[in-house]
């Protein structure tokens, strides 16, 4: 059986990020910062890394996602595209949380350290057979103790594929894996706040 083709992207902070990973090859990467506007960029950034991988939407066999944590509107952005994209193409799209995607290939016990707001890091610990701890969020040197912080091993789009085409695994004469649609992981409520006035009236 072939590699799988994958497609990973990310806009969980200020960028844009994507790449296409087939097997052990990383095909095509960018990352593009930004502080806004990963909603107009993000398609027409995948349709040129799938160019230029030699490669078209139909020939995807999974999609890899970044579901946070990190900035709210930019967890929404990418996971709404991922469930539309996994809808269309009639693929699974397989949710990877930053942390998950900083620890790939890392030895383990290890700490995910991802930068995040005004100084603030998010964090998770992970032991051999998983995670430790739930993702969090706080300052780098009020974190409790813990094991020691892991390096990234390579780009966060990267890793975000590599781990999604990981977890599709298709046995040949069984049904495939059922995966759950991406969900965001919010560690705490958007920054917009409801309107304190009422609402006006609706006349008949």
């Amino acid at each position: 059986m072939p590699d799988a083709l994958t497609l990973g992207f990310d806009t969980s902070a200020a960028h844009c990020a994507a790449a296409v990973v087939s097997g052990d090859r990383v095909l095509a990467h960018r990352i593009e910062p930004m502080p806004r506007g990963q909603a107009e960029r993000l398609f027409p950034l995948l349709d040129e890394l799938l160019a230029e991988a030699g490669a078209g939407w139909a020939d995807l066999t999974c999609i890899g996602v970044g579901i946070g944590p990190g900035n709210f509107t930019g967890i929404r952005i990418s996971v709404a595209a991922a469930r539309g994209l996994a809808l269309s193409l009639s693929i699974p799209a397989i949710g990877v949380t930053v942390t998950e995607a900083a620890t790939l290939d890392a030895a383990r016990p290890c700490r995910a350290l991802v930068p995040g707001r005004a100084g603030q890091v998010f964090w998770q610990d992970f032991g051999p057979d998983g995670p430790l701890t739930d993702p969090a969020e706080g300052t780098e040197h009020a974190l409790p103790p813990g094991p020691p912080r892991a390096e990234p091993t390579q780009p966060l789009a990267v890793a975000i594929a590599r781990l999604a085409a990981r977890r599709h695994v298709v046995t040949v004469g069984h049904s495939p894996t059922i995966w759950p649609r991406p969900a965001p992981v919010y560690l705490r409520p958007p920054d917009a706040a409801p309107p304190r006035d009422p609402g006006p009236v609706i006349l008949p």
